[in-house]
C-alpha cells in the first residue's frame, strides 16, 4: 500500500496544497462522547459541598443516640426481669412453706398427745394421720406418692436397691418399696426405691 493510499486526498485539497505550498492536513477526529471515548465521571454522592458531608455527620449523630438508648433500654429491662424472677422464687417458697405449716402444727399436737397420753395406738394413729396429710400436700404441689407395688420394674421411676427371688412374681417384679418416691417423669423428686424379683435359679 502506498503513501497515497493511506492518506487519500480530494481534488480540493490537491488545489489548495498547490497554492499554498504546504501540504493540506486532515483534521483529527474530535472525541463525541460515543462508547469508547474518554468522558470524566464523578464517584455518587460526591458533590464537592460541605452540605453533603454535614448531613452525613448529623445522621451518624442519630444513629448514635438512638444506639445509646436502645442499649440503656436493655440494660434496664435485663435489671428488672432479674428482680422479677428473684421476687417470684422467694413469693413460691414462701408460699411452699407456708402450705407445710399445718403439718408441722400437728406434729407438734401429736408430740404433747404422746407425753400425756398413755395409749401408744393414740400416738400411732396420730401420727399416720400427720404423715398421710404431708402426702397429700405433696400431690398438691405436683409430686404425688409413688410406690407400684407389684408393678414392672421402671428405671426412670425406680431405683432397685436389692432384688430376690420369688416364686410367686415374675422376674423383674417389684415386690418391696423401701422408701416411696414423689412425682413423675420431669417432675420426679426422687424415685422410688424398690426390691425386684429376679429368676429362680433349679
Amino acid at each position: 500500500m502506498t503513501s497515497k493510499d493511506r492518506n487519500p486526498r480530494t481534488p480540493a485539497a490537491e488545489a489548495v496544497e498547490a497554492e499554498s505550498g504546504t501540504p493540506h492536513e486532515t483534521p483529527e477526529p474530535q472525541p463525541t462522547g460515543e462508547p469508547g471515548t474518554i468522558r470524566e465521571t464523578r464517584a455518587p454522592g460526591e458533590t464537592g459541598e460541605t452540605g453533603s458531608a454535614t448531613e452525613v455527620d448529623a445522621r451518624l449523630e442519630e444513629l448514635h443516640d438512638r444506639w445509646l438508648r436502645a442499649v440503656a433500654e436493655l440494660d434496664n429491662l435485663r435489671k428488672r426481669t432479674a428482680r422479677d424472677l428473684a421476687r417470684q422464687r422467694l413469693d413460691e417458697r414462701a408460699r411452699v412453706a407456708a402450705e407445710w405449716l399445718p403439718v408441722i402444727d400437728n406434729l407438734e399436737l401429736a408430740l404433747r398427745h404422746a407425753d400425756a397420753d398413755a395409749d401408744p395406738g393414740a400416738v400411732i394413729e396420730g401420727v399416720r394421720a400427720v404423715r398421710d396429710q404431708a402426702v397429700a400436700l405433696l400431690a398438691r404441689l405436683g409430686f404425688p406418692r409413688v410406690e407400684d407395688l407389684g408393678t414392672r420394674f421402671d428405671p426412670a421411676r425406680h431405683e432397685a436397691v436389692s432384688t430376690v427371688e420369688d416364686l410367686e412374681a415374675e422376674p423383674g417384679t417389684v415386690v418391696a418399696v423401701v422408701r416411696p418416691g414423689y412425682g413423675d417423669g420431669p417432675d420426679q423428686l426422687r424415685p422410688a426405691s424398690v426390691v425386684v424379683s429376679t429368676k429362680v435359679e433349679d
